[in-house]
């Protein structure tokens, strides 16, 4: 009796203590949900955490799983991945369920990237493995089975080729990711190039490459030519926004840094339809990038370019985005040049490091904080790589005449495998013959 009355009585006290380090540590919840709202990667973390910490105090014999249960909703809202429409799980079947005559041919520039060859080709093997599609694997042949051999992969490499999965198509230097653009006119053999003519003779139904990104415009405008009525091709990447079902396709991000207001109207119209075509939204609501909500904002280009978009008929022109709308979930298309892209790529490109990195310093220390930090640190880390752009495959380039994804030039095994399935969806959901039509119903210049 005496043995049950002291465990009766130390039950409580440790689940007060427990109540109590969690107030104490309302500050940190705080500046979750301040660091994310800045990031507009999640909403209401605070709130989550208050009312799961009165659960905790109203119900005590429920506290171990009232914890776990809190830890989830608090993290889930932050939790973003920009592909995960396209890259579920769902859709990764395995080898073994998937249709040999369903899989479709991709060019693969083995050779572009930081870390090429050896984690582009692990991208490629893994990705046969999920995805119904094959692979030109296009690269230096010596450089390629050395980096096989060197990863332990060869035996997979070799299987595949005999497979029919992939087939490794030679090319000559490949252009570095140092090198100017018009380095694909000296090195016409190089690997990216190699992939674009493939594309160019219909050998492969879309190309990636992880290389240098000026290049790769180049040689598609080169090889593969623009659509008619496009003036400059753009470069869209997916932001996450609040919804982390609803991402925002955000364009251009870096390929056109000087824009005229019928650049602008161009890709309002090639973004419509990658958001129709891709991820499925039946009316996407465009934005444009400028500094306040009204008509009369913004600089000249901003002015002229609301006023072409405000009379299109072909999408739902929505109005005005400003920076803090971007990741709202209220825009599905959000329009600006080339400069401001990348500009808004990059920082939120730091946002994941920036948030791990406050978060680290403001956990508290000692028992208490080691506590804190096994419920937070592993699902931290996984947050800063699902904001990291370059964790998530890459992104189409969209106006020229054929399916492009640029990735990115830190990309690994993983990001390949993301960049491929979103280079499959593109080419499946028929985004080329929507192109072509709009081409032939109204002029796209103005």
């Amino acid at each position: 009796m005496e043995n049950d009355f002291r465990t009766k009585s130390n039950r409580p006290k440790a689940i007060r203590r427990l109540v109590i380090w969690y107030r104490r540590n309302a500050a940190v919840t705080s500046l979750v949900d301040t660091a994310t709202n800045s990031a507009s990667a999640a909403g209401n973390v605070a709130g989550t955490v208050v009312s799961s910490a009165g659960s905790v105090v109203s119900s005590a014999g429920s506290v171990v799983s009232t914890a776990g249960s809190m830890a989830r909703s608090t993290l889930q809202p932050l939790v973003f991945d920009p592909l995960r429409r396209l890259q579920g799980t769902g859709n990764d079947l395995g080898k073994g369920f998937i249709n040999d005559s369903e899989r479709i041919w991709i060019a693969v520039d083995g050779m572009g990237g930081d870390h090429a060859p050896g984690p582009i080709l692990e991208g490629c093997l893994k990705a046969i493995d999920r995805l119904p599609l094959r692979i030109k694997f296009v690269g230096e042949k010596e450089i390629v089975f050395d980096s096989a051999k060197e990863l332990g992969i060869l035996e997979l490499f070799n299987q595949a080729i005999s497979d029919g999965y992939l087939q490794l198509v030679a090319s000559g230097k490949s252009i570095g990711m140092d090198e100017e653009a018009t380095a694909v006119r000296k090195k016409r053999d190089s690997s990216i190039n190699v992939a674009m003519d493939l594309v160019k003779k219909g050998d492969a139904m879309a190309v990636y490459s992880a290389g240098n990104s000026g290049a790769l415009m180049a040689s598609a405008i080169f090889r593969l030519g623009r659509l008619e009525g496009i003036d400059r091709p753009a470069i869209g990447a997916l932001f996450p926004t609040k919804d982390p079902e609803q991402p925002v396709l955000v364009l251009d991000v870096g390929a056109n840094m000087d824009c005229k207001p019928t650049y602008l109207h161009q890709f309002a119209l090639l973004g419509n339809i990658y958001s129709r075509d891709v991820l499925q939204i039946k009316q996407p609501r465009i934005g444009l990038i400028n500094i306040g909500e009204e008509a009369c904002k913004g600089n000249d280009l901003s002015q002229k370019t609301y006023e072409l978009l405000i009379e299109e008929e072909r999408f739902n022109f929505v109005g005005n985005c400003e920076g803090r709308d971007v990741l709202s979930g209220n825009f599905d298309v959000v329009v600006c040049d080339g400069f401001t892209g990348n500009v808004l790529l990059k920082f939120l490109e730091s946002v994941g490091g920036v948030l791990l990195n406050v978060l680290r310093s403001e956990l508290p220390r000692g028992r208490r904080g080691k506590v804190g930090s096994a419920f937070l640190r592993s699902n931290l880390k996984r947050i800063k790589k699902r904001l990291d752009h370059a964790e998530h495959g890459g992104a189409l380039l969209l106006g020229v005449n054929g399916i492009c994804v640029i990735g990115h030039g830190s990309s690994k095994a993983l990001s390949v495998v993301s960049a491929l399935r979103l280079a499959h969806s593109a080419a499946n959901h028929g985004v080329m013959e929507d192109l072509a039509k709009l081409q032939t119903t109204k002029a796209m210049s103005i």
